[in-house]
């Protein structure tokens, strides 16, 4: 069966965004879970914006990370994040900046582990970069 495709006759057009929407959730979790960042970095952006340079020169990046991270390395996984809807870019009178604050989509997200962001095995680590840099594949 497809998944798009009504399951019985109660199934309604308006079904089609709620199914969206689990799926961008589902997508954005698993990805959570194959990033370096650990829970108290999603609860700091939650706060508080941060850049990616910032983060790189944290001294207490390894209570945000699993590893440390240069700034263009943070910054790529932040686009990524942004794209999945768990960060925004955050506005000041300018424009946008380089910091990021944590959407709402991606504190239900957060908000749905208990404890700590279990840690993806390495296969689940390598399929989410290749879906990540090689999505037609």
């Amino acid at each position: 069966m497809h998944l798009n495709a009504p399951t019985d006759s109660t199934s309604s057009p308006s079904n089609g965004p709620a199914l969206d929407d689990q799926r961008a959730r589902r997508r954005a979790a698993r990805s959570l879970r194959c990033l370096p960042f650990r829970r108290v970095f999603y609860e700091r952006v939650a706060a508080e914006a941060v850049s990616s340079t910032t983060l790189a020169g944290s001294e207490d990046w390894r209570a945000l990370c699993v590893l440390p991270l240069s700034a263009e390395r943070a910054e790529a996984h932040f686009r990524w994040l942004i794209r999945l809807g768990v960060l925004r870019r955050e506005v000041d009178g300018q424009g946008l900046t380089e910091r990021v604050r944590l959407t709402p989509m991606g504190r239900r997200i957060v908000e749905g582990f208990r404890g700590e962001i279990p840690r993806a095995g390495l296969r689940e680590r390598m399929l989410e970069n290749l879906r990540r840099h090689r999505p037609g594949l």
